[in-house]
């Protein structure tokens, strides 16, 4: 089957415009060097301004506190400027208003996805320094917006685009109605959840989201979905820029205000291609954080109140900090979850093909 073929076989999102006229898909050979050519420039601009901002991290005392019931080894890490997010969302914003925008207007619900969550994660990440005395949110306070943000997404996906499908590897494409809506503010909700919980290591999250998001850039191109790809592939260059200054021993931290709305971002992603249901493969690593962080805390309440002590199903929580707490050290961990990230986004791109 060609790449023309598997194209249309594939749902493809009619584009969001201010005109009947302009509702038709769009070839994405047009414009595929620019999507490429971005993700390059995110990559230098982040890079080139990632000095200096971890150096205003510095002077303004912004530095990461450290769980104190984590693993051994992270006491180096106390202090370690955090927030880094800020730069990686400012430069996916900034180059998608003046590359990605204009007749584009679909990508006015990523952007603003990625910036309220950003919003919420800055604060999280504001009352969580050392020397603090919030030590960040609680769950209720950060869950609010996020659901209230995932609420407006959905809405957006089902009402102005008109998604409503599901798409089934080897079975086919499925209108699921209303259904799709609660769907649609769930999945988003918890995937800013999942990136925040994979980011407890150095280039852990950033390395993993950026597989995810070359998978779904794939998976845009083949629909003909130029808008997402350039989306995608911008956040990877802006991911990868970051990394260079988050490789072990980190300099700076991803902090929520990077985890949260990044995560968000890709599921919305995702949904724009109707290839959401994916997000389970290509996202492997996220589910595997998340589902390690829901079964360890229902499993030590239920055992607490059955047996009056609480058991554990994970030496620790995250499922990152359980390998290192058996013995592996934090590269290994980091490396064998990137391994694990793009077998996952590779299995993804050939599950939309069939």
């Amino acid at each position: 089957m060609n790449v023309g073929n598997i194209a249309s076989a594939l749902p493809v999102l009619i584009q969001f415009q201010d005109s009947a006229d302009d509702l038709m898909p769009v070839d994405p050979l047009d414009n595929l060097a620019l999507s490429m050519m971005l993700a390059g420039v995110a990559f230098i601009i982040t890079l080139y301004f990632g000095r200096p901002f971890i150096n205003q991290l510095k002077r303004r005392g912004i530095g990461k506190q450290i769980r104190i019931d984590g693993p051994e080894g992270h006491e180096n890490k106390i202090g370690t400027p955090t927030m880094g997010g800020l730069l990686i969302v400012f430069v996916i914003v900034a180059l998608t208003v003046t590359f990605n925008l204009w007749g584009r207007l679909s990508m006015l619900l990523p952007l603003g996805v990625l910036s309220a969550c950003c919003v919420v994660g800055a604060i999280d990440d504001r009352n969580s320094l050392v020397g603090s005395k919030g030590g960040g949110l609680s769950e209720t306070l950060k869950m609010a917006p996020l659901l209230i943000i995932s609420v407006v997404a959905g809405l957006i996906l089902h009402f102005p685009l008109g998604l409503s499908s599901i798409y089934i590897p080897f079975v086919g494409q499925y209108d699921i109605g209303i259904i799709y809506l609660p769907i649609a503010i769930a999945v988003i909700a918890a995937f800013a959840n999942a990136v925040n919980f994979a980011d407890g290591l150095d280039t852990l999250a950033g390395g993993t989201a950026a597989v995810a998001f070359v998978a779904y850039g794939i998976i845009a191109f083949l629909q003909g979905q130029v808008q997402v790809v350039t989306f995608c592939f911008t956040a990877v260059g802006a991911l990868l820029g970051f990394l260079w200054y988050n490789a072990h021993p980190a300099q700076v931290f991803m902090g929520d205000s990077g985890s949260l709305p990044l995560g968000a971002a890709l599921a919305t992603a995702a949904f724009m291609t109707g290839q959401w249901l994916l997000l389970g493969v290509v996202g492997l690593v996220f589910v595997a954080e998340a589902a390690s962080v829901v079964l360890q805390r229902y499993w030590f309440k239920y055992t607490r109140k059955r047996y009056g002590v609480g058991r554990r199903i994970f030496r620790i929580a995250p499922l990152h900090h359980h390998f290192e707490a058996i013995g592996w050290s934090e590269t290994q961990v980091t490396m064998r979850f990137w391994l694990w990230a793009m077998m996952s986004g590779l299995l993804g791109v050939a599950l939309a093909l069939v």
